[in-house]
């Protein structure tokens, strides 16, 4: 494997070991992102997300969806908080449950384009969920 180095000329990558206390992390971390993962969302597609109004990356971690409550609204979705948003606003409760949700605005250009969910509620945690609480409208 050549890299391009400082300079500009090709650079040989060098390999080495990987301590014992990194390996552990990166294992740990590896466990906690694969066991809690049901097998249907095991194959899905993860995609990066962009800002429909300026084109700014939003989520690199997205995937396809469909809102629990109402099976006909299907949105992008994400179980990490996203880099380049913020929340905006106060807590409100959703029509179809309990859940507690907070709008979600792109940082490169302030607009609204999803939520997260701060509490979500008990008929919600006891369905089929994926254990995404980061939601981004489908447009």
């Amino acid at each position: 494997m050549n890299t391009v180095g400082a300079t500009g000329s090709p650079a040989r990558a060098t390999w080495g070991r990987t301590p014992p206390q990194q390996r552990e992390q990166q294992q740990q971390l590896l466990q906690v992102e694969t066991e809690p993962i049901r097998p249907q969302f095991r194959s899905k597609i993860v995609c990066e997300l962009t800002c429909r109004h300026c084109e700014a990356v939003v989520c690199r971690r997205g995937m396809k969806a469909i809102l629990l409550a109402d099976m006909n609204i299907e949105l992008f979705s994400t179980d990490v908080p996203p880099h380049g948003v913020q929340l905006v606003n106060n807590d409100y409760q959703t029509r179809n449950c309990y859940c507690r949700i907070r709008d979600v605005a792109c940082l490169g250009c302030g607009n609204v384009i999803g939520y997260h969910v701060t509490q979500p509620c008990e008929p919600c945690m006891e369905a089929c969920n994926n254990g995404h609480f980061w939601m981004f409208h489908i447009s």
